[in-house]
């Protein structure tokens, strides 16, 4: 079958002229030390993005699902994409959450199925100004939507006991939010054996008391107990790209190889404000692993500019894809995912194991553009 070639860039020119210029290789370039975690907004960043799935062995009829950048923000702007295959192609979304996604599909005895997707996307990190309100609006529906209680997001019984019990006699949504994330760094921790990002699944690690996890664990709770208490809020997801610009390993990407990269980050809306960023799987991240010993405080110096600027900020080294929950793949019939950050694949053998990269197998790559 002859390979398909497509290309929907929305800038041409500027996408050209952005592929003329040199890529930035941070694989050979030195980590910098580690220095004050601060990100601020205002210089934004160009990166292109290389997935390629390969499915080694295919039994009959196989399937590909490959997450696109859907998020354009005051954050990112997602540039377009383009891809080939040497089977059938479609791109289309969830048709709840707005996740774009690129489908392939090959027929059985299809040799060395394949599809490699390139997205081009500028980003920028996020300092939120707490000095500062404006008059932020945002449509009425939209914040329901993000109240919404969904399969692994219940926002009753002991999830929203928690959340209550988490924010006390706070009154107004900043000081709540603020109480759930203080929450989750004081109670919550990292735990290296969870498989990939974690599963998600807050009223199981609430009625066990296991809170270890990872970042689809820990940010999803955080989301879990605002909504439970009427803050509209939502997990990101996406995957981290470069090193980061303080020196922080844990809060890295390595572009020659972004296997494992894939990190989910949350946000909130809070009037005056608007959606503000927030991530204290972070937080509990770099407690944990960014160091030799597990750092069991917040005041401690290298802790202690993360937890700060991980309220109300994030840096501009991360790429989002989607804000999906419990999303239904398009032409397939098994369970529906929790999230979608993943290349997912599955063939008459049933679903591929997403968190074993090599199995079906993906690579993901990054590279920065001057422009």
């Amino acid at each position: 079958m002859t390979t398909v070639r497509r290309t929907f860039l929305k800038n041409t020119a500027a996408a050209a002229m952005a592929a003329a210029l040199p890529a930035v290789n941070f694989a050979q370039a030195p980590a910098p030390a580690r220095s004050n975690f601060a990100p601020q907004s205002g210089a934004w960043r160009t990166f292109e993005v290389t997935t390629r799935v390969d499915i080694l062995k295919p039994q009959g009829v196989s399937k590909v699902w490959l997450p696109i950048p859907s998020v354009n923000s005051d954050y990112q702007r997602s540039q377009g994409s383009s891809f080939s295959s040497n089977g059938k192609t479609d791109l289309t979304d969830d048709g709840v959450d707005g996740a774009k996604m690129l489908y392939a599909e090959f027929p059985a005895g299809q040799p060395q199925p394949f599809v490699e997707l390139t997205s081009r996307v500028q980003t920028q990190g996020r300092a939120v100004d707490w000095s500062k309100k404006t008059a932020v609006r945002e449509d009425a529906d939209t914040l329901r939507f993000f109240t919404r209680p969904t399969k692994f997001l219940p926002t009753d019984g002991i999830v929203r006991t928690t959340a209550q019990q988490a924010i006390g006699n706070a009154r107004t949504d900043v000081e709540k939010t603020q109480k759930i994330y203080d929450w989750i760094v004081a109670n919550t921790y990292r735990d290296p054996k969870v498989r990939g990002c974690g599963e998600g699944d807050i009223k199981t690690m609430l009625e066990t008391g296991n809170l270890g996890g990872k970042c689809a664990d820990l940010n999803a709770l955080f989301v879990g107990l605002c909504r439970s208490v009427g803050i509209p809020a939502r997990d990101v997801y996406g995957i981290r790209l470069v090193p980061s610009a303080f020196g922080y390993k844990e809060l890295s990407g390595n572009p020659a190889s972004l296997k494992g990269a894939q990190h989910c980050r949350s946000e909130v809306f809070l009037k005056g404000y608007g959606w503000v960023a927030m991530d204290p799987a972070d937080v509990a991240k770099v407690m944990r692993l960014e160091t030799a010993d597990w750092i069991k405080n917040t005041t401690n110096p290298v802790v202690a500019p993360v937890n700060k600027a991980l309220f109300g900020g994030w840096e501009g080294n991360w790429m989002a894809y989607n804000t999906a929950h419990d999303l239904a793949l398009p032409n397939s019939k098994l369970e529906k995912l929790g999230f979608f950050m993943y290349p997912v694949a599955e063939d008459a053998g049933g679903r591929f194991d997403s968190y074993a990269p090599d199995d079906f197998k993906y690579q993901i790559t990054a590279k920065e553009v001057r422009i």
